[in-house]
């Protein structure tokens, strides 16, 4: 018989405190496009038929967001690869009578920037890190999205390098030796 038979899961698996490092990296891509509907009816299904559209054509969406406004329509934001920004145009120009929509654009000058730390479960006021550290150097945020463990926003391409810079020094990540990649895109 083992010692451990007695053993309670706290004894075998003693807590470690909370996840560390709160932030482990700074990601970025510069190889996305943000696309907006604008003016689709606001009801039950229209982005259902919108990414039903895109995923026909063979469009892999990133980030959503949808705006209603007063008037009964709502705008639709998304991000997608750069590389297949004909085939989204394509498609929605193809589908624009059954969608209902008053227009579209597409914006390529735009970058991905995001940090990533298990730590983010648990621990307060990165969020505010994060938009204080772009905030001071003047770089806009065109959109935003989080998970449990990241928090990314759309900034203007030309200020991409500038953003990940801020939150390396924001985090605490700045180094004097590059040790590791982190995945950038692949670029243009």
């Amino acid at each position: 018989m083992s010692n451990n038979e007695n053993a309670s899961m706290g004894d075998l698996f003693p807590d470690l405190g909370p996840e560390s490092p709160v932030i482990s990296g700074v990601a970025h891509d510069r190889t996305e496009s943000l696309v907006t509907v604008r003016g689709v009816p606001n009801e039950p299904g229209m982005a259902a038929r919108v990414f039903t559209k895109l995923a026909e054509a063979g469009v892999n969406v990133d980030m959503i967001v949808q705006a209603g406004a007063s008037t009964g329509t709502a705008d639709i934001s998304f991000t997608v690869p750069e590389s297949t920004i004909d085939r989204v145009r394509e498609a929605l120009q193809e589908a624009r009578k059954e969608l209902g929509y008053q227009s579209f654009d597409a914006n390529d000058s735009i970058g991905k920037v995001a940090v990533v730390g298990v730590g983010m479960k648990t621990h307060s006021g990165l969020a505010a890190k994060f938009f204080n550290a772009l905030s001071a150097h003047g770089i806009n945020v065109l959109m935003i999205s989080t998970s449990e463990i990241r928090i990314a926003a759309l900034v203007p391409l030309d200020q991409l390098d500038d953003a990940v810079r801020a939150l390396h020094t924001a985090y605490g990540l700045d180094a004097d030796q590059v040790e590791a990649v982190v995945y950038g895109g692949t670029g243009r």
